[in-house]
């Protein structure tokens, strides 16, 4: 499957593109569960331009040209949060605003959300809040303990940022956007980012050794957020924006069905070594030691 910026008002494979302008494309290759991922990807891309004096369209096709495949083994997280149900907010498609987010910082392209999920915790009412809409505490996620995903090294902690009124977005910056958050690496080269941490939850510094299940800090609404949950995402550096995401796996969840059909048309089916679905809905079991 494959997207790009502008589509044509023609065929839904077609894109046009603006004289001096440019596009990105996305791609998203699905493989059979028992087939490995190609070492290499090879692209054809096909221009067709009609000159202003000529009905005649003239076609450059550009192709054979090699896009290496990264071999490297996906990482296995733990829940992030001592069970419970929670939706995958803008998680892993390709057409979600994680994996459409791209930042140009310092003269170099990075997007570090390209698998992030935001963790929405989802209550008794099948909605992610009670009550009302005007209190953080209204949201059934807020002050949810956050769970060390895999061993590893804190390498960032940032703990100054208040925590909005809900459905108040308070001016962003490349500063502030990840709210409070903590950074810790699991293996070289990959590092995992939860941001929007409530003020003065964090129970980490730099530096420290933490275990699998170790609750590092509470769920909060700090940051580019306007209601409570935690940012996730793995990266192939120790940055919230400079940086590369990366896939990850769960061991194992329940998937209970897309979002937009939560609680009516709910299904239970176990997923296992799975990442799960954008704005999907699951249940971590509990992982208490």
């Amino acid at each position: 499957m494959a997207m790009s910026g502008t589509p044509s008002a023609g065929s839904d494979n077609t894109r046009t593109l603006d004289p001096g302008g440019r596009n990105v494309i996305f791609l998203w290759i699905e493989l059979p569960a028992n087939k490995s991922a190609p070492v290499n990807l090879r692209h054809q891309l096909v221009f067709s331009s009609t000159p202003a004096r000529t009905d005649k369209p003239s076609d450059a096709t550009l192709e054979d040209f090699s896009v290496p495949v990264i071999q490297n083994p996906i990482p296995t997280l733990s829940p992030p949060f001592e069970g419970g149900i929670w939706l995958a907010g803008d998680g892993p498609v390709n057409d979600s605003n994680h994996r459409r987010s791209i930042f140009a910082i310092d003269g170099h392209i990075y997007s570090p959300e390209r698998f992030a999920i935001d963790w929405v915790k989802v209550g008794p009412n099948g909605d992610s809040r009670h009550d009302g809409t005007s209190e953080n505490e209204n949201w059934w996620g807020w002050g949810e303990p956050v769970l060390a995903v895999a061993d590893g090294d804190i390498t960032e902690v940032v703990d100054e940022f208040p925590d909005n009124t809900p459905r108040v977005l308070p001016p962003i910056t490349l500063d502030n956007i990840g709210g409070n958050h903590i950074i810790l690496q699991i293996a070289r080269n990959r590092f995992v980012t939860y941001a929007h941490l409530q003020r003065g939850s964090i129970k980490v510094r730099t530096g420290a050794h933490v275990h699998r299940g170790d609750v590092l800090a509470l769920l909060g609404n700090s940051g580019n957020t306007t209601g409570a949950h935690l940012h996730l995402q793995l990266t192939d550096d120790n940055s919230v924006l400079q940086s590369q995401g990366v896939p990850f796996v769960f061991a194992a969840f329940t998937y209970l069905g897309p979002g937009a059909d939560y609680p009516e048309k709910q299904v239970s089916e176990p997923w296992g070594n799975s990442i799960p679905p954008g704005d999907g809905v699951l249940k971590f079991e509990s992982v208490k030691k």
